[in-house]
């Protein structure tokens, strides 16, 4: 027995001695969390990206260890008391700490930095920067468990992992949303509308165990699910119905907006969406669809006034996108190393530009006709293309049908005007379009004229007997051809054959017509083409052909602006600009991804489509993370890293990270990118469903709700609170797709220039249609929008603010949309009360708020009625004014009450309830 205390006494103390050991003994020093903060916050401004004080850098681990201009380095692995750092961290002399002219850090960062040094200086990878790991769920053991008995508030998945974080703060799931604020709730999420009543009277009385999932599985099939989503890419997209800077000017490209829309309701896979929006044009025998998918960055500003310099904007229109595929895909502020490398991110100056390679090649060239476009033609123009492909394809030569088919529906590839130089006795007009008088010339330089022998023009004039020369090489070199010059009746394309020659060849175009008027132009020209012969075997088919084709060219088919890729001939060089300055170049670069993200796919072409692919690799770290992010903020209202827009060194460290790589990795793996799936999972969690009141203890332990232990709680975007409105008005049109709409918008608002554009109110059910369809000019947009933090979409937006000002008050109180809406409910509200008062506000409250009010809320809201209704009965006038009715047509008896139905109703389309999704 004393054999076994002693035995037992002695396992106690083993057990003693190893728990102080193990908790005594701190936990080594992480770089990425513990170190890489403190190098962001006090070290990197002077020794990054930027700058390189004293030859110093900590932003790559090659710069931090290696020699500085002292000839020491300022990091010995092992040996913190003798490294560098550390000494000028401690030091007490004012001239040698660090950080210079700033305060010292404190004892436990300067501990930190002091310890990683000791235990080796190991350098560490961002954690976003790897890729996602299989991830163990955090399930909890009980007995329970054994039967399949889940813990209060599990539902799926995600709620272990929730669950688990709470547990750190001694947090629980709140209670679940009773049934009609939840179905409020996932009905404003998936397709941005509220329920009917009758819907929610519906799901109140189903008592399936299923009720609430055949609702949302309902919701993800429906057509207003791609309306509700699509506003969100969007904004990401930068789409807007105008081409920004100062002129403005309308672009049509609402077929792209419609192409997102049905995208998502067909659930395309994400991969899918990304292939086809940044590379649709690059694919095997592209599809119409897939070309209009490509208008995603063809969203990009144009600038059409004069005088600009269109490479300058071309350039920009570049930058742009590389800027915004990286944001959008990749949660990177990569627009931060145009100029140097990276402040804080492990990208590299020369990377940016490897990069931007990829997107160097595209047609466009900022022109005012803003191409290419895919031309929309008839079906029976489509008719006569196909025969003209038909015809070609029995010579056998494929790759002159599929130049024909591409130039008949796109234009290209084609030389812009702009291109030209060298020119005498004329003008770039407008920096635009090329212009010579009689005598004078113009260059053309570096044309490949390889099987080239027939040569169109665009070009405009009023003039009759003019002719263009093109001469080979020199003013003086070999006539190529001379062309007649027609009058026009505004733009006409011309063809001509020039003679048979080959190789690259500057060309020079002189112009001759003594009729016209001294100091003018013969003619205006937008730009050349030179393309194939067509065969001459069957010379009246190729003479029928060719007319056909003429006249096909020269049709003006409605259109939407794409990309296009260079051909070979065409391709351009992309160097580094110096200090971000593109007139400053240095080296060449070609297309190639940064070094610290995954390799490029094997075997992929080294373009648009490639880096496409690369994007959507499962080896990619940051493409999943971003999108399950993105999506997680859509519905709780906040991601789950923050900021939106940069999943870098300087993002808030996630809380629920192991959740994050969860649902990328099955967001790939499982779902196989299927961004409904990913939604239904979310909202199908016991953490979505959770009530969001803020009466519990929950709340004061975790008032911004990092640890989700409370339902979403935050205000509509703005086509959501407008559109929520026409909803319960009865307003709302359910028309989809289809050109831009303009609802009613206060006079004065639009101030175009050099046009004579205007903001006229569509017509009919069109002024009620959803806010995803409305017209947004990005100089002026939509006002109550605006008011309510939409983008004007100038540039990419991944995260709408959402404030709280006077104005949308004033919006929702006093535009005439609002006051319809207010209208029509208040009237529906008079009938169906059927003379009671009380009753009728309990209608209009409940049909607003799928819930009864309160005694409190309606007896404030008679008191609002009766003094209205003694005021308008005072002031008819002001009724009918109000009412926006015609005093002396209208029933003054009734007027009075009509108006003050319409005030309560207005009040109550005005409530922080109403406006909220809670």
């Amino acid at each position: 027995m004393k054999k076994k205390i002693l035995v037992l006494i002695l396992l106690a103390l083993v057990l003693i001695g190893t728990s102080i050991l193990t908790f005594g003994k701190k936990e080594p020093v992480d770089f990425s969390a513990d170190v890489k903060p403190i190098l962001n916050k006090h070290c990197i401004t002077c020794h990054g990206g930027v700058k390189k004080n004293g030859g110093l850098s900590f932003l790559f681990e090659n710069e931090a260890f290696a020699k500085a201009e002292s000839g020491k380095s300022a990091i010995i692995r092992g040996d913190g008391e003798h490294s560098e750092l550390v000494k000028r961290l401690i030091s007490d002399d004012p001239e040698l700490r660090m950080p210079y002219n700033a305060p010292k850090l404190n004892d436990d960062e300067i501990d930190i930095l002091k310890r990683w040094i000791d235990e080796g200086a190991k350098w560490g990878e961002h954690w976003a920067y790897t890729t996602p790991k299989e991830t163990e769920v955090p399930k909890p053991f009980s007995l329970l468990s054994i039967f399949g008995v889940k813990p209060k508030g599990v539902n799926n998945t995600i709620d272990f992992f929730v669950l688990d974080k709470m547990k750190e703060k001694k947090l629980s799931f709140a209670d679940e949303a009773d049934k009609a604020l939840l179905l409020r709730r996932v009905y404003l999420d998936l397709i941005g509308i509220p329920p009917s009543l009758a819907e929610i009277q519906a799901f109140e009385a189903d008592q399936r165990d299923d009720a609430y999932t055949r609702r949302v599985d309902s919701l993800l099939a429906s057509q207003k699910y791609g309306e509700k989503w699509a506003s969100w890419w969007l904004d990401m997209a930068r789409y807007a119905d105008t081409k920004g800077y100062e002129k403005d000017g309308s672009r049509t490209i609402w077929t792209y907006r419609d192409w997102v829309i049905k995208a998502l309701n067909k659930d395309m896979p994400y991969d899918e969406f990304t292939i086809e929006q940044l590379a649709g044009d690059l694919l095997p025998e592209p599809t119409k669809d897939q070309l209009i998918a490509t208008a995603f960055h063809r969203n990009t500003m144009n600038n059409d006034e004069g005088g600009t310099d269109s490479e300058e904007f071309r350039m920009a229109a570049v930058l742009d996108r590389l800027n915004t595929t990286y944001q959008v895909w990749l949660s990177t502020t990569f627009e931060c190393v145009q100029c140097h490398s990276h402040t804080y991110d492990p990208f590299k100056f020369e990377e940016y530009y490897k990069s931007l390679a990829f997107f160097n090649n595209t047609r466009d060239e900022d022109t005012q006709g803003d191409h290419p476009k895919l031309r929309f033609y008839t079906t029976q123009d489509e008719k006569r293309i196909d025969s003209i492909k038909r015809w070609l394809s029995t010579t056998g030569n494929a790759s002159l049908v599929k130049s024909t088919d591409l130039f008949l529906h796109t234009l290209e590839p084609k030389v812009h005007a702009h291109y030209s130089d060298q020119i005498v006795d004329g003008a770039l007009y407008d920096t635009k379009w090329l212009g010579v008088r009689t005598g004078g010339s113009a260059r053309l330089r570096a044309i490949n004229l390889d099987n080239k022998q027939q040569f169109f023009m665009n070009f405009w004039t009023g003039a009759v007997g003019g002719k263009l020369e093109i001469h080979l090489d020199k003013l003086s070199g070999p006539i190529l051809a001379v062309i007649d010059l027609p009058s026009t009746n505004g733009r006409q394309v011309i063809q001509s054959p020039i003679s048979a020659t080959r190789g690259v060849h500057d060309l020079y175009l002189v112009f001759k017509n003594p009729s016209v008027a001294h100091g003018q132009p013969i003619c205006m020209i937008e730009w050349f083409a030179f393309r194939e012969n067509f065969p001459h075997e069957k010379s009246l088919d190729n003479m029928n052909f060719q007319k056909t084709f003429l006249q096909l060219v020269n049709m003006q088919p409605e259109g939407v602006p794409i990309m296009i890729e260079n051909p070979k001939d065409m391709h351009r060089k992309t160097n580094v600009f110096i200090r971000g300055n593109r007139l400053s170049l240095g080296a060449e670069v070609q297309p190639t991804v940064p070094a610290s993200l995954n390799s490029f796919p094997k075997g992929a072409q080294r373009n648009r489509l490639g880096f496409a692919q690369w994007i959507v690799s499962k080896e990619n770290p940051l493409t999943a993370r971003t999108l399950v992010n993105r999506v997680w903020a859509q519905l709780f209202g906040r991601g789950l890293v923050e900021p939106l827009g940069d999943m870098g060194t300087q993002s808030i460290p996630p809380i629920h990270r192991e959740l994050l790589d969860y649902l990328a990795l099955d967001l790939m793996n499982t779902k196989k990118w299927s961004i409904k799936k990913l939604i239904r999972e979310m909202v199908l969690s016991g953490t979505y469903k959770q009530s969001s009141s803020l009466n519990n203890s929950n709340f004061e332990m975790d008032p911004q709700n990092y640890y989700l232990a409370r339902g979403p709680r935050f205000r509509l975007s703005a086509e959501q609170i407008r559109d929520q409105a026409l909803a319960v008005s009865g307003l709302l049109s359910n028309k989809m797709y289809g050109p831009s709409v303009m609802p009613y918008q206060p006079d004065g608002v639009w101030m175009t220039v050099y046009s004579g554009e205007s903001w006229v109110k569509s017509a009919g059910e069109d002024q009620y249609r959803r806010g995803i369809y409305t017209f947004l000019k990005r100089t002026s947009p939509y006002p109550s929008f605006v008011s309510f933090d939409a983008s004007s979409r100038e540039v990419c937006l991944v995260d709408r603010i959402r404030t709280n000002t006077p104005l949308q008050a004033l919006a929702t109180l006093n535009d005439p949309v609002y006051l319809e809406a207010a209208k029509h409910l208040g009237a529906i509200m008079e009938k169906e009360g059927n003379g009671n008062l009380r009753n009728g506000i309990r209608v209009g409250y409940k049909r607003a708020m799928l819930k009864d009010a309160d005694e409190k809320k309606l007896k404030e809201l008679e008191h609002l009625y009766q003094k209205a209704l003694i005021d308008f009965s005072k002031k008819p006038d002001s009724a009918a004014k109000f009412l926006n009715e015609d005093l002396a047509k209208s029933n003054v008896k009734v007027l009075p009450s009509k108006a003050a139905y319409m005030l309560v109703a207005n009040a109550v389309l005005n409530l922080d309830e109403f406006l909220t999704k809670s």
